[in-house]
Formats: structure tokens, sequence, C-alpha cells
């Protein structure tokens, strides 16, 4: 007779495991939702700027409340998440996007985008992107999560090493209205596809174990750290749900406006369009390696140190970017800044399914996401307005400074492991 999936011995097991088949979507599907949208809109900025906004703040506002309202609504995509398909969760999420795309290559008022940046991009992008891809992830691995969560967010930036030389040719063959085009039938025709061959929720769903590890291997996991659900009010009672969402917050809005307006930065220095562009390549390029190195780190080591020395890493990178002055010191400073930026979306998400299990993965991230955000938003559009009012970018580094030292404090205050919520301590399932 045949052997099952449940009976093959467990190098077979492995050679089989369909979790790498999981990391290789969420790479994709981060390179597409996360990379063609972040990395890309400092390339359009400038062009939005000029035709629908009259300056850098109001056309930064549009990233910021697409992040809002996406924060709103992700405590209700977290839950669906852990309990619904996520495949068709994320197949929604990409068409709902790719329209997103098309609508803005039709925008004429300022207001029209921020209408599609408040609803298609945010709900398609909360649907598609970081928050599907790492519960994805995170179903089908736990010993070699933070591993695992490191090489599919490469996508990320991969796809900021790729995308700005690429948007920079395309809105000067096709304008950004055509580059917007683009993305749109990219967008739908690779993910809808891939997602649908591919995705499957659970590894249990193809008679499975997470890591492709045995039973008695995982019973022994389960009974020293029982994967347990949480409830609404025992994740915002943790010490350790503050202790992620306050320093992560600060990052997250720090590393977004940094990113967003380096192109402009560099270009206001007198460098190239081309060169600005790949300024911003190499910080994706060095965030790519940085990714599974603290992807690694996260496995291994404390979680309060790796967590520090990716938000050390970028406050050293963002210090020379102030006073960089040229192109050798700018793509120096980038490349620095980039590498431990690399380590925020892997490690963000390894230490919430460490501290919440993955059982209540997505309505932990789910409920960060709004506590975050008020933070988050601010970033960008702060950086904005200080240049409108100062014609310079100083000052909104110097306030981003001080965001990474404050993160790098309170991150010490994890306690590492988590603890178990005592409802659930009981067996009892979670509810809101």
């Amino acid at each position: 007779m045949a052997q099952t999936e449940r009976t093959r011995p467990t190098s077979d097991r492995r050679r089989l495991f369909f979790g790498w088949r999981m990391v290789a979507v969420a790479f994709v599907v981060d390179f597409i939702a996360v990379g063609f949208f972040f990395y890309s809109y400092g390339i359009f900025l400038k062009g939005i700027s000029a035709d629908l906004a009259g300056s850098r703040f109001a056309a930064s506002l549009g990233i910021s409340i697409a992040n809002g309202i996406g924060a709103l609504c992700s405590p209700f995509i977290g839950r669906a998440l852990d309990r619904l398909s996520i495949k068709r969760i994320m197949i929604t999420g990409a068409l709902l996007v790719g329209a997103g795309f098309f609508a803005l290559s039709l925008t004429t008022a300022l207001w029209q985008l921020y209408v599609i940046m408040g609803t298609l991009f945010a709900f398609g992008m909360t649907m598609m992107g970081g928050l599907a891809s790492a519960k994805l992830v995170s179903n089908w691995f736990e010993e070699r999560r933070g591993k695992a969560l490191g090489i599919a967010t490469i996508g990320i930036s991969f796809s900021g090493l790729i995308m700005p030389p690429i948007a920079t040719r395309l809105i000067s063959e096709l304008g950004w209205r055509g580059g917007f085009q683009v993305y749109a039938a990219l967008t739908i025709a690779i993910i809808v596809p891939l997602v649908a061959a591919l995705v499957v929720n659970r590894p249990e769903d193809k008679g499975l174990l997470p890591d492709g590890g045995t039973r008695e291997h995982h019973q022994r996991l389960r009974s020293a750290s029982p994967d347990l659900h949480w409830r609404t009010r025992e994740l915002l009672a943790d010490r350790n749900f503050w202790a992620i969402a306050i320093p992560f917050s600060l990052a997250f809005s720090s590393l977004s406006a940094v990113l967003i307006h380096m192109f402009p930065f560099a270009t206001d220095l007198g460098i190239s369009v081309e060169r600005a562009a790949w300024i911003v390549s190499a910080a994706a390029g060095s965030g790519a390696l940085g990714k599974p190195v603290f992807g690694l780190m996260i496995d291994r080591f404390d979680a309060r140190i790796t967590t520090a020395v990716s938000f050390g890493g970028q406050l050293l990178g963002l210090l020379l970017l102030m006073h960089g002055d040229g192109f050798g010191s700018v793509l120096a400073a980038a490349t620095i800044f980039g590498f431990s930026m690399g380590g925020v979306v892997p490690v963000h998400g390894a230490v919430t399914a460490t501290a919440f299990g993955r059982l209540s993965f997505g309505k932990a991230m789910g409920l960060l996401r709004p506590v975050q955000i008020p933070v988050h938003m601010l970033g960008v559009p702060l950086a904005g307005w200080i240049f409108d009012s100062t014609g310079s970018y100083r000052a909104a580094f110097q306030i981003f400074a001080g965001f990474y030292i404050v993160a790098i404090t309170i991150a010490m205050m994890l306690r590492p492991g988590g603890k178990s919520p005592g409802s659930a301590s009981n067996g009892e399932a979670g509810s809101a």
C-alpha cells in the first residue's frame, strides 16, 4: 500500500514540504503588493504633486490615508484570516489593488486620489499584502518562522531594488498615469493565478505539520508552549503587545518617510533622477540581504537584541543620510539604512507569532495595526510638510532619529517567549 503523507519518513516529508511553496508565494505577493506601491510611490510623487496636489505634503497624504483606513479594517481582516480561506481573501485583495492602480491612472483631482487610496488600496493591500502573506507563512512554520518570514519578505526588497529604475523608465515613456496602468495589469495577471494555484491555508490541510516535523515532535512543542486562542482584551492587556506596538510603529513611521522621500531628497541635492533611483534600489537591495540575516537572528537570539540591532542600524544610516552631500555618501547611507530596515518586517511578524501563537496571529497583527497606525501614518506627510515649510528634510530626519532612540528603549521591555492568556490556559476559545 502506498504510504500517506502522515506515515512517510521524516526526510521524505521534508523533501516534499509544501511550506516553502507558501514562502515562494508570499515572496511574489510581497513583491507586488508592498513593493509596487510603497517603493514606487516616491518615484511617482513629483508627477502626482505637479498634476494633482501642488505640494509634496498633499501628495504624501494619500499613502497615509491608505495606511490609516487599512489599519482600521485590519482587526476584521486579521480575524477573517484566522478563520476563513486565506486564498480567497488574497485573490480578492489582488483584484482590488489592480483596480486601484487603474483608477489612479484616471484621476483628475486630488480628492479622487484620496478616495481611491482610502478604499481600493486600503482594503486591497491589507487583504493581499503583508498581513495575509505573514499569516500564511506563520501557519506553515514555527521553529523556522523567522527564517521563513525573512526569505518571504525579501520580495519586498527585491521590488525596491528592481522597480525604482523601471518606474523611472515607465514614467519617462508613458507618464505616471501609464505607469500605474502597467502596474494594474501586472498585479492581476501575476497574483490571481499564482495564489489560486498554490496557496494552501495550513499544513494540516495537506496532512502535514508546521516545519514538516513529526507528530511526536509537535506534541512535545505544544506541551511546552501551548498554541491557544487569545481574547481581544487579553491581547490589549498584555505587556508584550505594547512592547511590540509602540517601537515598531515608530520604526515604520520613520522608515516609510525616509524611503518615500529618499528619491526627492537625492534629486534636491542635484543628483540625477537615474542615480537617485539607483540610491532607492540600493536601499532595497541591501534590505533584501538584511531580511534573511535578521530572520535567522530572531530564531536564534534574544528578540530584544535582534530588534535593537535593526533599529540601531537604521538610526546610523539616517544620521549618515542627513550629512550626505553627493551620490557616494548618500548611496552609502542608504545601503546601511536599507540593510537594517530589512529586519523590521520579519522581526515584527516573528516576535508577534512567538508572543501570541499562530492560532491568534491574525487577530494579534490585526489589532496591532490600528494601534500603530496613528504614529505610522504620521511620518510621510510630516516629512513633506517640513520640506514645504523649510525647503529641507533636515528637521524631519532629526525627529525620526529621536523616534528610533525611543523605539530601542521600549523594545528592551519585551518579554522573550511571552506568556499564555489566562482564560485560554483552561482551553477556552477566544472571542471578541
